[in-house]
């Protein structure tokens, strides 16, 4: 066992009168803030930055920092016998887990912009729009989430399931004491960290090979053989998936549900709406006559793009409740009224003032204010238009984006922000703000507000985190600006690196999937071309219907959404899951923990594939932008690389479920 141990009501409501005591009491003076934890945490939001930024602009899905991050701390801090470094870890993870959000925020919206710009060439695009753009949203979610951390993390504590906040604060708990007096645990954590560096080499190696040098096909597909070319052409059916380490992983840590939503979302497009389609004439275009592909980019995904809206809605029509009571929570600390402030405030419950809050809070909202008139629009009330829209709605969605993670451990952004570019745009669009100038100055909206909205999220599990573990909540307050402005940084200057060396648009190049969606609603509203309002509404209808039927709509519209090569994979690795940790649920203790040791040591692999395979597809992406380039185009198109590729992905698999399956027995 460990030194640090969650208490027993750490997961469940209190009883009347009960009260909660983490793990670091209110009365010890932890080190939290040190040289050491700031510096290692800015490191980790660097990487994960970068590896975060390449994978969520190949496949559509940022992996969350927080787990991987969280490891690395346990193990360095065993490694490096550092003593009672408890709090330390947390703010390495607080800081480094910045990089997850911020690219969420950043890879969903500003690659529209170099998309857009490859068709406009009159558009401008800089560094500073895309840095400022992260940067200020990333602050304005962060400050306008604090007054709400008590709501959240205490006064609906055991109501809130807080699923990520919950694996990575298990994680942490796992801190070594290096004080000689549990020995058993140093070596748990070092074997943990042995696991995760194993995997991550492994996964790494295995993608690095396949993106740099083409020795195995990374897609497969039925178009491969003649019999599925055939099928392609005359009924529009297809299958196809992607075989990298990473996506392998990402859909292990979703989990077999979500995995299998999405991937249902994606076969009702491909399998049902697009063959339909195949069969119809649209706009004197004989749709039987076109490819698959052709059909699901310019008419199947729109409607995915009305359902991701849709969704956006609906989240916040089911948290109408939550943001009252919240923001009802905030006016009282403001006021002066909660009984809370009266008393003398404990260092478990320390926030930065309100008052402090309430002028950084003017402060970003007038830098955003100039960067929209000085950087992006040049006219005052267009600019002033633009900054009402992003104040309103980066507040009001602030919950929505806190509910959703601590509800089911997913933020539903894309969806919210989607809804927020099309708001966006059609005002701009009223007062006069059209043509390539809207559309930057769309972009730079919807990227502010997604950022907002993703670092809203992202932060409420770190808040709850330290909560859980006795942490000061002003020192993580303080410290996440640091994170917040080393990723926007970090993630300006990837997106640059991969839109040079792969671009966004046309072959071998990144999918980009949210941010091509973006572009798709953005530009024929911008561009006087109209927008393909039937399409939209015909998914915002279907997610209404889900919704009643209660399938969770965001996962199921994401799946219509995103290319079918890029779900399937989450299945295979949400079925890895499922049989491995088969077993949690007995009613025999010795069963049911045997079990969670097995799915602990998979989510232990499957976070070095993911952060591994990143992190190499960085590497292969810089050489190849440097002009190093190995990739074996004709052999990669070959028979023999996609056989190859169907053996090497079968080892990946079972590698990955039987290391999963090797552990003591409990």
């Amino acid at each position: 066992m460990s030194k640090y141990q969650l208490p027993e009501n750490a997961g469940r409501e209190l009883r009347e009168g009960e009260q909660y005591h983490p793990v670091m009491g209110p009365q010890e003076n932890p080190a939290e803030v040190t040289p050491y934890s700031v510096i290692t945490g800015v490191v980790m939001a660097i990487i994960f930055s970068a590896a975060a930024s390449y994978l969520g602009l190949k496949v559509g899905q940022v992996f969350e920092a927080a787990i991987p991050i969280a490891i690395i701390a346990v193990g360095l801090s065993a490694g490096l016998k550092r003593k009672k470094a408890l709090g330390e870890n947390v703010i390495i993870q607080s800081i480094g887990a910045s990089s997850g959000v911020i690219v969420a925020g950043a890879i969903f919206t500003l690659p529209a912009l170099y998309i857009l710009q490859a068709k406009y060439p009159d558009m401008t695009v800089s560094f500073m729009q895309v840095f400022l753009s992260s940067l200020l949203g990333g602050c304005l979610g962060i400050l306008f989430l604090i007054p709400f951390r008590k709501y959240f993390v205490s006064d609906m504590h055991g109501k809130y399931p807080f699923p990520e906040a919950t694996a990575t604060t298990q994680v942490l708990v796992q801190t070594p004491s290096n004080d000689g007096s549990d020995q058993a645990s140093d070596a748990d954590s070092t074997a943990s960290t042995k696991t995760l560096v194993w995997a991550a080499l492994i996964g790494g190696i295995y993608d690095f090979v396949v993106s740099t040098f083409g020795l195995w096909t990374e897609y497969l597909s039925t178009r491969m053989t003649q019999w599925g070319e055939m099928v392609a052409a005359k009924a529009k059916l297809t299958f196809s998936m992607n075989t990298s380490a990473a996506v392998l992983g990402l859909g292990y840590i979703i989990g077999l549900k979500y995995a299998a939503i999405i991937c249902a979302g994606s076969f009702f497009v491909w399998w049902f709406l697009i063959p339909l389609l195949g069969m119809t004439t649209v706009d004197s275009v004989m749709l039987s006559e076109q490819d698959p592909q052709w059909i699901f980019t310019n008419y199947a995904r729109y409607i995915g793009i009305g359902a991701i809206a849709m969704a956006g809605v609906i989240g916040i029509v089911k948290s109408w409740g939550v943001i009252k009571g919240a923001v009802g929570l905030a006016k009282n600390e403001l006021s002066g009224k909660s009984k809370q402030v009266a008393q003398s405030v404990v260092r478990t419950d320390k926030d930065l003032s309100m008052k402090f809050l309430l002028i950084a809070i003017v402060a970003a909202l007038i830098l955003v204010f100039l960067f929209f008139l000085i950087g992006v629009i040049h006219n005052f009330w267009q600019a002033l238009v633009a900054w009402l829209v992003v104040t309103i709605i980066s507040f009001l969605f602030t919950t929505v984006a806190a509910n959703a993670i601590a509800i089911v451990g997913s933020n539903p952004v894309s969806g919210m922000t989607l809804m927020t570019l099309i708001i966006a745009s059609v005002i701009l669009v009223a007062v006069g703000l059209k043509g390539t100038t809207g559309i930057v100055a769309s972009m730079v909206i919807g990227g502010v507000v997604c950022t907002a909205l993703s670092m809203a999220g992202g932060f409420i599990t770190d808040l709850k985190i330290g909560y859980w573990l006795g942490t000061t909540p002003r020192k993580q307050e303080s410290w996440k600006f640091l994170g917040t402005l080393v990723s926007a940084a970090t993630v300006g200057g990837v997106i640059i690196i991969l839109n040079k060396t792969y671009g966004f648009v046309g072959d071998n190049a990144l999918v980009a999937p949210q941010a091509n969606a973006m572009a798709a609603v953005i530009e024929p509203l911008m561009m006087g071309q109209g927008a393909p309002w039937l399409l939209y509404g015909v998914g915002a209808i279907l997610a209404l219907i889900l919704n009643v039927l209660g399938v969770p709509v965001l996962p199921f519209a994401l799946g219509m959404f995103i290319p079918l090569q890029l779900n399937t994979p989450l299945l295979v690795g949400g079925a890895i899951a499922a049989l491995v940790s088969k077993g949690q649920d007995s009613k025999d203790k010795a069963v049911a923990e045997q079990a969670k040791k097995r799915y602990d040591k998979g989510t232990l692999i499957a976070s070095g594939f993911i952060a591994g395979g990143a992190l190499m597809g960085v590497v292969s992406a810089a050489l190849r932008f440097a002009g190093a380039d190995w990739f074996m185009t004709e052999w990669a198109e070959s028979s023999s690389a996609a056989i190859t590729g169907i053996v090497a992905y079968l080892c990946l698999i079972v590698y990955f479920f039987v290391s999963s399956k090797r552990v003591k027995k409990a």
